[in-house]
């Protein structure tokens, strides 16, 4: 059994929202999520839209800070701004959107090098270029693009380019926030591998968010299932994938498309009614109740546990017995 790396207790991330003149109400983007990353895994993070996932990741690296709740690295609390400064460092951030998360007055050069300059990573300006075309080349970029700027390529160029900056300090951990979604298919797949080949090679964690299922079984050695601001599953990749137990699950599951035309035909789509609800307003109890054909009173009553079912599969879900 590997180590954590990654240890996430009760977190909580809420945004005050102005809804009146004088007044404001909590939006809880988190609400009490748990959960660890070993050393060495990918971690995938899945949910429709406005679930929470890349809060979940942004709260992780500090770039919001804490509503509740702990995050530790390597057995260590992250909280004062001088562990902050020490755990950025080891941990960095892929985003989602390639065309906004780079500087447009910036050389590629001057964007890859930007956190070898804030954190004085280098002793000579020819330890800096030659760090810089290093990490360009692992990439999959000419030595030559180093001085042209980032609306000169295309999306799938640009995303390495942000790939290339957030391994610029050497790091452990990796927050992958939909890093492929802005991509066209075919260049998914390289960047896909390319994440796999780097975390072969430098030893790399990821906590890989994406709403693409196929994309997060491909990579994910554990996956965790989001629902308006709770951790409703978490598995390993295959067993999530062949044997989902929280209904929430089940419905993203089914909606996966099979290339075999007879297991296509065979597969029970299930249509979930009604929309997710707002975070400002969210339901009592369960999130999930007030679009679950199985709810029951209990589940207005109270959130259920995250609980493991059977080893290592954890699920919250007051009637996970009975529907399983």
């Amino acid at each position: 059994m590997r180590e954590n790396l990654v240890e996430v207790r009760h977190l909580k991330e809420y945004f005050n929202i102005s809804v009146g003149m004088f007044s404001s109400k909590p939006l809880k983007a988190v609400d009490d999520v748990s959960f660890t990353i070993r050393r060495g895994e990918t971690l995938g993070l899945v949910g429709e839209s406005g679930c929470g996932k890349t809060t979940v990741g942004r709260t992780l690296l500090h770039l919001y800070r804490p509503t509740a709740g702990e995050i530790l690295y390597d057995g260590k609390p992250v909280g004062t701004k001088a562990e902050i400064s020490e755990y950025r460092k080891k941990a960095t951030m892929v985003f989602q959107d390639p065309y906004s998360s780079l500087n447009p007055r910036m050389t590629v050069s001057d964007i890859i090098g930007e956190p070898l300059d804030i954190h004085r990573m280098y002793s000579s300006r020819k330890e800096r270029e030659e760090r810089i075309l290093e990490l360009m080349a692992r990439v999959g970029l000419n030595s030559e693009h180093a001085s042209r700027y980032a609306h000169e390529f295309s999306g799938g160029q640009r995303q390495r380019i942000g790939i290339a900056r957030a391994l610029a300090l050497k790091p452990e951990f990796i927050v992958c926030d939909e890093p492929v979604s802005a991509l066209d298919v075919s260049i998914q797949a390289q960047v896909i591998n390319m994440f796999d080949e780097l975390q072969e090679q430098m030893g790399l964690t990821y906590l890989f968010i994406a709403h693409d299922i196929l994309v997060v079984r491909h990579i994910s050695d554990r996956i965790a299932v989001m629902y308006l601001g709770k951790l409703v599953e978490l598995a390993d990749a295959k067993e999530i994938y062949e044997h989902p137990l929280h209904p929430y699950t089940k419905s993203l599951m089914s909606a996966v498309p099979q290339p075999d035309p007879r297991i296509a035909r065979a597969n029970r789509r299930i249509v979930l009614s009604g929309d997710i609800p707002s975070p400002l307003n969210a339901p009592s109890g369960c999130p999930f109740r007030t679009r679950c054909p199985h709810a029951t009173e209990a589940c207005a009553a109270s959130m259920p546990e995250l609980r493991d079912v059977s080893a290592g599969h954890f699920a919250a879900c007051h009637r996970i017995g009975e529907l399983n």
